[in-house]
């Protein structure tokens, strides 16, 4: 549309149409014909919609002060998906808009007039079968509305000064444990630490830590004790179990002799670390059950003395990666406050207590014009590189990105900050995943398509709890980084979305500090809603010990079902998804997964888990006769943490395993 072509026809607001739909006085009337047309609500009034006449048309349009967007259709309020009331039914009818009060309204993709200057890439999407998610699926999850969080807009000049902190932090905890503890770190364990970090975190970044009570970490502090003062590894054959006990007592023996140890427990480690030397040297007939019973028993009998003398200098570790980090942030955020300086906070929009279908999260400051960043395509393989710095995505994920910033970003019309935003994604993900080969692709693992759609078919599901852009099967989720994803479709994180209803998937990164807090969000919020709400969670079978996530929900008031999938007989998509071979989509899981069912009353009227529901969802969930490869990245240690590990496999071939275990509960 152009304004030479089209006569303005300004709406006269003052009144609005009934609730029955008659026209009111101040209705304005079509040049073509006498008919009065519908006023607008005043909720897209205030949003700067108004209603214009079309002269080589013939016919109204919709545009917007704000934002010069036009529409043949009448809008509806992208920043919120309003729950529509009774009386704005037959207004919606009567200008063609097919809605109930119960269903939820999806913002009009709006159509900027002129050029547009992004070549989209829509329509290059991979062939049927390749594709990992469903963007149609419209989400049931409700919450109250809630106002623009205050995070500051992303930039890939501080998000690369935040990568460039980040990789000399680790390289610090790196140097740490090497000087103190003679150990190389314990895989996975600084991942694990930023998200035990964020679970108590009250700082202004989104990464990094900085106040946080208490300051020293459980996560990390229990996983470099773990290690001390060897690392232990899994064992295959005899002479590889012989080998680790002989360095388990000869390392034991020397960290108490240089540490500051009682003479207690001097005497004991140095007994025992020489009575297992001259076992060793008299038997060369063992077996490798023999060298790992006298490895268990060495470890029973040194390791708290071992842990003793190593307490005060592992805790130094955990403080001083904590205050480093903290005097990291604060460099960010300065530099990020000079760089917004000229950028005003946006005035808040008027929030009211009322329940809406939950809409992206949106940030109070508006973003600040963005600095070019380079896209180039090899081969299947979308580049992006912004001063020298390059990310990757495969192309077909770079479209659902696309796709994800449409339904979402209201404030980038033209997509002028689309490749921005999308670069600051992807390398916020990477500098959290580390640079390791397959490192922290297991702690973004998820569910095969097959499960997510029974979960959708058979329990309603439309909703994320633990997701991101890159892995996410819905357009609507939840996911750590609400400043860079919550232009793709993010609700922010779950600890802080609070829904009164809904059907949701849980399968949160496999850190216990992080599924236990979920346990506390998921009660309070199951206590306080008397509306439909259902939580079907996938944790690790963590036994030995058992996890206190685990046991909570085992013995929570709200379980309705649960059932064990066993170890290499289910899969998981990587994490690293969205870059990685086909061929490397699915691998198998390592641990067993419970699946958990945490329903109120009114969540198990409308989805009660029944045998037939039960039953697809298990034949979703199977392994198939597909050829699978090596068991794909672990990304636990010694304590083995995430379901990581994996293959692939044929979802048409279908078996059932005997060894499902499944329990009943209907409290």
């Amino acid at each position: 549309m152009t304004s030479e072509n089209h006569t303005t026809v300004k709406v006269d607001t003052s009144m609005v149409m009934s609730p029955t739909g008659s026209a009111t006085q101040g209705s304005p009337v079509s040049p073509s014909t006498s008919k009065p047309m519908p006023e607008l609500p005043d909720e897209l009034v205030q949003a700067g919609w108004s209603k214009c006449w079309s002269k080589r048309e013939n016919r109204p349009y919709w545009f917007n002060r704000f934002t010069n967007q036009s529409l043949w259709e009448m809008p509806v309020l992208g920043q919120h998906d309003v729950i529509v009331s009774e009386k704005w039914v037959s207004l919606f009818i009567e200008v063609g808009i097919p809605v109930t009060p119960t269903t939820p309204i999806v913002p009009i993709s709006p159509i900027t007039p002129g050029a547009k200057p992004w070549n989209s890439t829509t329509g290059t999407e991979d062939k049927p079968g390749q594709i990992y998610w469903d963007l149609d699926v419209q989400t049931n999850a409700v919450i109250r509305e809630r106002p623009p969080a205050n995070h500051l807009p992303p930039h890939p000049e501080m998000e690369l000064q935040r990568a460039q902190l980040t990789t000399k932090l680790r390289q610090h905890y790196h140097e740490l444990c090497y000087q103190r503890e003679g150990i190389e770190p314990p895989r996975e364990s600084f991942n694990r630490w930023l998200l035990e970090r964020k679970v108590l975190d009250k700082g202004p970044d989104p990464l990094l830590p900085s106040e946080c009570d208490p300051i020293i970490s459980p996560s990390m502090f229990r996983e470099v004790m773990n290690d001390i003062p060897i690392r232990l590894s899994r064992i295959k054959y005899k002479e590889e179990a012989r080998k680790l006990l002989f360095k388990y007592a000869e390392a034991a023996k020397k960290m108490i002799d240089s540490r500051n140890a009682t003479p207690d427990s001097r005497k004991v480690v140095k007994w025992n670390a020489e009575d297992t030397m001259n076992w060793l040297r008299r038997d060369h007939s063992a077996s490798k059950e023999d060298y790992m019973d006298r490895l268990d028993h060495l470890r029973k009998q040194c390791g708290p003395h071992v842990a003793a003398v190593a307490k005060d200098s592992v805790e130094g570790i955990c403080t001083k990666i904590y205050h480093i980090s903290a005097e990291y942030v604060r460099r960010i955020h300065q530099a990020h406050q000079a760089l917004l300086k000229d950028c005003n906070v946006s005035e808040a929009a008027d929030v009211q207590d009322r329940l809406v279908y939950c809409y992206p999260i949106r940030l109070a400051l508006p973003s600040p014009a963005q600095p070019r960043v380079e896209l180039h395509f090899e081969n299947d393989i979308a580049c992006l590189r912004y001063k020298g710095e390059m990310v990757k995505v495969n192309r077909s994920y770079f479209t659902k990105l696309e796709l994800l910033y449409r339904y979402s970003s209201i404030d980038d019309p033209r997509f002028e900050k689309f490749l921005s935003r999308v670069w600051c994604l992807i390398k916020r993900y990477l500098v959290m995943f580390g640079a390791g080969v397959n490192e922290g692709t297991g702690l973004q693992g998820a569910l095969p398509v097959p499960v997510f759609e029974a979960l959708n078919k058979q329990f309603g599901v439309t909703f994320e709890c633990f997701a991101s852009p890159l892995n996410s099967y819905f357009k609507q989720f939840c996911s750590a980084f609400p400043d860079t994803d919550g232009f793709f479709g993010s609700r922010g994180p779950f600890l802080n979305f609070s829904p009164a209803s809904g059907s949701f998937e849980a399968n949160p990164p496999f850190s216990e500090e992080l599924m236990d807090a979920m346990v506390t969000h998921f009660e309070k919020l199951l206590e306080k809603s008397s509306e439909p709400l259902s939580f079907i969670i996938f944790v690790p079978e963590w036994r030995d010990p058992l996890t206190p996530a685990l046991h909570r929900m085992e013995t929570s008031a709200f379980l309705r079902h649960q059932m064990s999938v066993p170890a290499f007989e289910h899969e998981y998509r990587s994490g690293s998804q969205h870059i990685c071979k086909k061929e490397e989509m699915y691998y198998k899981a390592v641990h067993g997964t419970v699946i958990i069912f945490l329903q109120n009353a009114a969540g198990f009227a409308k989805w009660e888990p029944t045998p037939e529901r039960i039953q697809e969802l298990l034949a979703a969930y199977q392994v198939s006769r597909r050829a699978l490869g090596s068991p794909g990245p672990s990304t636990a240690p010694t304590t083995l943490s995430p379901a990581s590990a994996g293959g692939s496999g044929d979802k048409d071939s279908i078996h059932y395993p005997t060894s499902f275990k499944i329990r009943k509960s209907t409290k």
